[in-house]
């Protein structure tokens, strides 16, 4: 039987299925997909209302029948994804099928105090990991995935186009499989605390990317290109940048269609790769670099509010472009 004991103090009632856990939220990440819904970019695919947040570290509080390996008071965090019934397109990649539900999207999320999640989405949260940094590493569990898509291998030089939450953590986890990394980024506070976290980064409305790499390189130019910005420019940049036989891995998401240069693709055997989500090893990787304190995550923490003060969180998010990670904080 599953253990329905409740945390000590608390008066929520929740009552997980048979391989379901019950959670006790303490931090929730606003990503920018959250943003989007906010100002009603998804409303397509979000049906509200809707509880929204997938940025979660967390405590367990009640276990449902059939779960192993988890017990009371573990702190935890969360891989948001439910497969749904495979088709044969999907070629066994669960985490991209076609049946995809995104908790958070197009399930309830982890902004609230309690929250009930199917057992298989669990990792635990190392202990010398605080709840606070936890909630830093589902985004930091997509960096390792879009770098473990690129096949960084140590010494190779690597650009990162776009120096946001995501871009940001994908120069540090390169960085910490010893590429030698090049962040491009246009906003001065992003800029400055990319240097100060030891990147080397330029503004592309200063220089010449081109002149820039080859000289960071000594020649070598890129072996791999992130494009992380969304933008126009961002496409225009990436092909000029690789060598031969380079790789460039679409991070961000673009969408409407933009203008490629197909003719360097043909040209240098170029590369292009997608990147999407995360898988487990992803999220293992992500929790051992924070074990390991490789990644700066506290560094990326912007502010933290209290969760009845989201509807601030998410206006500051917009009137302070210069923010990293804006954290809510469900319980205390």
């Amino acid at each position: 039987m599953g253990d329905k004991t409740f945390y000590p103090g608390e008066s929520v009632l929740i009552s997980p299925q048979t391989g379901e856990v019950g959670l006790k939220i303490a931090y929730c990440g606003i990503c920018g997909t959250d943003v989007h819904i906010y100002h009603g970019n998804m409303d397509h695919r979000v049906k509200i209302p809707q509880i929204i947040g997938h940025e979660v570290s967390a405590q367990v509080v009640t276990i449902g029948d059939d779960v192993s390996g988890i017990k009371i008071g573990d702190r935890v965090v969360i891989r948001p994804l439910q497969a749904g019934a495979a088709i044969p397109a999907d070629k066994g990649y669960t985490h991209i099928g076609r049946n995809l539900k995104f908790m958070g999207i197009d399930t309830p999320g982890g902004m609230q105090a309690y929250w009930t999640v199917p057992a298989n989405t669990i990792h635990l949260l190392p202990d010398n990991v605080p709840l606070r940094e936890g909630a830093l590493i589902e985004p930091l569990a997509v960096a390792c995935h879009d770098v473990r898509r690129a096949r960084v291998k140590e010494h190779e030089y690597v650009v990162v186009i776009g120096g946001g939450p995501i871009g940001l953590l994908i120069s540090l986890v390169a960085k910490s499989q010893g590429a030698n990394v090049l962040l491009v980024e246009i906003n001065e506070k992003r800029r400055d605390l990319a240097e100060k976290l030891g990147l080397s980064v330029v503004n592309p409305r200063q220089v010449d990317l081109v002149k820039a790499i080859d000289k960071f390189s000594d020649g070598v130019m890129a072996d791999v290109v992130f494009e992380v910005s969304g933008s126009t420019n961002g496409v225009k940049e990436m092909t000029r940048l690789p060598n031969v036989r380079g790789r460039i891995v679409m991070v961000a998401i673009h969408s409407q269609p933009r203008e490629i240069d197909l003719f360097s693709f043909f040209w240098k055997e170029v590369e292009m790769v997608g990147a999407r989500v995360y898988e487990p090893q992803d999220f293992e990787m992500a929790l051992s670099l924070a074990a390991h304190n490789m990644i700066p995550l506290e560094a990326l923490i912007s502010d933290t509010v209290d969760i009845g003060q989201v509807q601030q969180a998410f206006e500051q998010i917009d009137s302070h472009p210069d923010g990293m990670k804006y954290l809510i904080k469900c319980t205390d």
